[in-house]
């Protein structure tokens, strides 16, 4: 099926963000960050599903600053940068009631505006760890999480994966997801263009690059105290990984009220492998906790 798409451009400082919307310009706001290698249009069948059922939710998607069609550098990867640009965004479109969806990269911003702002009313996370948040050590031992080192490494990964990036981002689709055919064509060619250039690149690597500041931002947060706002941590049920060994990290940080979901016969790219499964455990937590 297709959405009425709505396509626009918000200046934030030296930055324009590209914003997609969908839905009721007066429904419930859902505000959706992707992660890496992707763009908005990861969310595209999320969007889909939301606008199959009820005429109740706006949904946002954007390309984080850099990627895609949104220019600009936003603190070099930094995540709580990144969150401070999300929330400039959403004081920019007045959203009350937010419920804020962050998956991959996207979720580590996502977590971040949660330590850092009040002014989001639920925060979903999916399919990542949290830098310096349990897991994070065990992850950064896995050999299979070889591309964590890789993509840190200043310029290196551009030069190899220049001209590439169809190939290289394949690869990761094909390994961690449940079922690679999932992943169309037409999804993997607009996250490639995405990255087309070399500040995209830099912008995506520079995720990775930021891990370090990440985490003492982190520990910082988990020293400041409690956060009460409701968090639902998502994990495809083929990603692997105990999802327990999660949400014990995210509550020894402080994390106070906190839920767990798994979407059925999906791997890391959850939101495009069974995106209506998605919708679906979003909007029945934004309902649950609705004040």
């Amino acid at each position: 099926m297709s959405i009425n798409q709505r396509n626009s451009t918000v200046t934030i400082d030296d930055l324009a963000l590209h914003v997609v919307e969908s839905g009721p310009p007066g429904g419930r706001p859902f505000l959706f960050l992707h992660g890496w290698p992707e763009s908005w249009r990861t969310w595209l069948g999320v969007m889909e599903a939301a606008d199959a059922g009820p005429p109740e939710a706006r949904i946002i998607a954007i390309d984080l600053p850099g990627i895609g069609e949104s220019t600009g550098v936003a603190g070099r990867g930094s995540k709580l940068r990144l969150a401070e640009t999300v929330h400039a965004l959403v004081r920019y479109l007045d959203l009350t009631g937010l419920t804020l969806v962050g998956h991959d990269a996207g979720g580590m911003a996502a977590y971040a505006y949660l330590r850092r702002f009040d002014d989001v009313e639920r925060v979903v996370i999916m399919n990542t760890v949290i830098p310096g948040i349990d897991p994070w050590n065990e992850v950064l031992r896995n050999p299979y999480i070889w591309h964590f080192g890789l993509h840190a490494v200043p310029d290196l990964p551009e030069t190899l994966v220049r001209g590439r990036q169809a190939e290289y981002f394949d690869y990761f689709y094909d390994v961690l997801s449940a079922d690679p055919g999932r992943i169309s064509a037409a999804s993997r060619a607009a996250h490639a263009a995405a990255y087309g250039d070399d500040a995209a690149l830099t912008a995506g690597f520079d995720l990775y690059r930021a891990f370090p500041q990440d985490a003492s931002d982190n520990a910082a947060f988990a020293e400041a105290g409690a956060v009460d706002i409701p968090l639902l941590y998502v994990r495809g049920d083929r990603e692997g990984g105990d999802i327990d060994a999660y949400a014990r990290g995210f509550r020894d940080a402080g994390v106070k009220n906190l839920t767990t979901a798994t979407v059925p016969d999906a791997g890391h790219f959850a939101q495009e492998e069974q995106p209506a499964d998605v919708w679906r455990i979003i909007h029945d937590f934004a309902h649950s906790t609705a004040n």
